[in-house]
């Protein structure tokens, strides 16, 4: 995907604000919970056949490819978005092991790049009772909730147990909250998931229902696409949108040379990053 035009004049981001120099958004790289999911929905499955528990799925052998593929395109492309000096990332495995490898691999091409951290708002979306569920499973165990989102639409249903995406829009926001109060001019990266970096359009681009639920359902987002915006007097501009360049041509081989460790990334206290998990974005 190429990249998108600046976002229009006027996108939800005031002028006058302390904002960073750049934000770029990564979703995580493909998981196992990505292909059990591909399989049940093939086999028109009501249940995803995953057995971690939602914060536990790993990334696949492709997924780890993609995260170090991203790193090395951030320090190699001419079109990609600016060093980051802040990486923040999801605790979820598969997000916080594409933040450690996207980080691996920008230093092995040279870069400067700080360990990751975790801030916990940066969470997949909880669906409650439906986690594990494939729709026909919704369909068939929970039909009156199933009618009930159907009646109320995706961006407000709230599933018994879980987070709507108003939810997970209030979270976006606390986190913008804390960007701008911490890493003010800073270049910022974030590892996260579909539904959180679909909601940070919706909050710096001003977006409302109908337009962000289109967004989602005409440019969803693939493992390890990148998003990201630069932040000036004239506000906030978007300068890609999904793009997926820095994983084309990843691909799963049987050279042992090219599989990534996934050894985490180690602090200067020798310590692994991802056991940092703070509860607020940290400098």
């Amino acid at each position: 995907m190429l990249p998108s035009p600046a976002a229009p004049t006027g996108t939800a981001a005031p002028t006058g604000l302390r904002w960073p120099a750049s934000l770029t958004l990564v979703r995580h790289g493909q998981s196992t919970g990505n292909l059990a999911d591909a399989r049940a929905r093939e086999q028109d499955a009501e249940v995803v056949d995953v057995g971690e528990r939602d914060a536990d799925v790993p990334l696949s052998d492709l997924g780890r490819r993609q995260a170090a593929a991203v790193g090395r395109w951030l320090a190699t492309a001419p079109e990609a978005p600016p060093v980051p000096q802040v990486v923040i990332s999801s605790p979820y495995v598969r997000a916080l092991r594409t933040a450690e490898a996207v980080v691996r691999g920008a230093r092995e091409a040279g870069l400067d790049v700080p360990d990751p951290r975790t801030d916990e708002r940066l969470r997949e979306r909880d669906l409650g009772w439906w986690d594990g569920l494939t729709g026909a499973g919704v369909r068939a165990r929970f039909p009156e909730e199933s009618a009930r989102r159907a009646r109320l639409g995706k961006f407000y249903y709230r599933p018994p147990g879980g987070e709507s995406w108003c939810d997970v829009a209030l979270r976006v926001r606390s986190v913008l909250a804390s960007l701008r109060e911490e890493h003010p001019g800073r270049d910022v990266l974030v590892v996260s998931h579909q539904a959180v970096v679909t909601n940070f359009r919706l909050v710096l681009e001003g977006l409302d229902e109908r337009s962000v639920l289109e967004l989602d359902a005409h440019e969803p987002l693939a493992n390890c696409s990148v998003t990201s915006y630069a932040f000036g007097d004239g506000g906030v501009q978007l300068r890609l949108a999904g793009d997926t360049r820095a994983v084309q041509g990843v691909e799963i081989t049987d050279d042992p040379a090219d599989d990534p460790t996934e050894e985490p990334v180690e602090d200067s206290a020798g310590s692994p990053a991802g056991g940092r998990r703070g509860a607020q974005v940290a400098r």
